[in-house]
């Protein structure tokens, strides 16, 4: 499939394992961060990949951009196979997918100015010109809602929230198809968070722009993503619209995960308070086979489940 007719992102049966399996090594010694994970994302579409941490999320978002070679499976960009590209093509592709990290404190160099930040990427990828730079940094800054004082400032003079914005417009000058947010608002203050939450909201309304919104808060996937894929052990167990996640969840971790979110009443109960004992994750028998081996079962519309009893 290529062309017009390809989602802007497919996954196939991806996989990425950390560790050597050589001579006097185990098969448990290896380390299967993401194992055999498929999905797709469409133009302007905002998906949320949710799990809680050690799940694998990072990993596959940035194996999908090729930050990480996969042990095996292929990622499709507009139907072109990422893993078949030299380094000079990969190199030419970048400015069409960006990766916004987890942490502000840590994403931005503390000895460059914040116009250089942004504007060495515009150079290098030959989007800017020496002349013309600094107003394509100060609209791009503009468009995350940082004023025109931010150029010759450096990164410790922001807060945590205002670098946060920072490297978010430094993916968006690139003017990206694609971005890959890592947990971009797990390190904020509540009170921040929600401004940003609004700012992926808002760009993906103005330009268009495609999101995998990584995350393990439900609530911010709720208030933000149209679709949904929920990250167990490196592998998705379960993937649909918002409303049929939220709504009617079908694979037992979902309705963990759904079962942890706090409520503002104390005295509010719900079912699942206490963690349940995962039956379905337990040892199998010698030979048989595992939850990891069960396939995706389309329950309708598109809304995807892991489960032994439908496979």
């Amino acid at each position: 499939m290529t062309g017009s007719d390809a989602p802007l992102i497919e996954v196939t049966d991806l996989v990425k394992h950390f560790g050597d399996r050589g001579f006097g090594r185990r098969r448990d010694q290896l380390v299967r961060a993401v194992d055999g994970v498929s999905l797709t994302v469409a133009d302007g579409e905002l998906v949320g990949l949710v799990g809680e941490s050690g799940s694998g999320k990072t990993t596959l978002g940035q194996t999908v951009l090729r930050m990480h070679e996969p042990t095996s499976g292929a990622v499709r960009f507009r139907g072109t196979d990422l893993s078949g590209l030299s380094r000079r093509e990969l190199t030419r592709l970048r400015p069409r997918m960006q990766y916004i990290f987890q942490d502000p404190f840590s994403a931005l160099n503390p000895r460059l100015q914040i116009a250089d930040a942004i504007g060495e990427p515009l150079l290098r990828h030959g989007r800017a010109t020496r002349d013309d730079v600094r107003d394509r940094v100060r609209e791009v800054l503009a468009l995350c809602e940082m004023g025109p004082d931010s150029l010759d400032r450096f990164p410790h003079e922001f807060s945590g929230g205002q670098r946060q914005r920072i490297v978010i417009a430094r993916a968006m000058a690139l003017e990206p198809e694609f971005v890959v947010a890592d947990e971009p608002v797990s390190a904020l203050d509540v009170s921040i968070q929600a401004q940003i939450i609004n700012l992926f909201s808002d760009l993906r309304e103005q330009r268009g722009t495609a999101f995998l919104f990584i995350s393990h808060d439900l609530g911010v996937v709720d208030h933000l993503c149209t679709r949904v894929a929920i990250m167990y052990r490196g592998v998705i167990v379960e993937s649909g619209t918002r409303d049929q996640l939220f709504d009617d969840p079908a694979h037992p971790y979902t309705r963990e995960l759904l079962a942890a979110v706090p409520t503002p009443d104390p005295r509010r109960r719900r079912r699942g308070e206490r963690r349940p004992r995962r039956e379905w994750d337990l040892p199998a028998a010698p030979g048989a086979p595992t939850w990891r081996d069960v396939p995706l079962t389309d329950l309708g519309d598109g809304h995807l489940v892991a489960l032994p009893e439908l496979s």
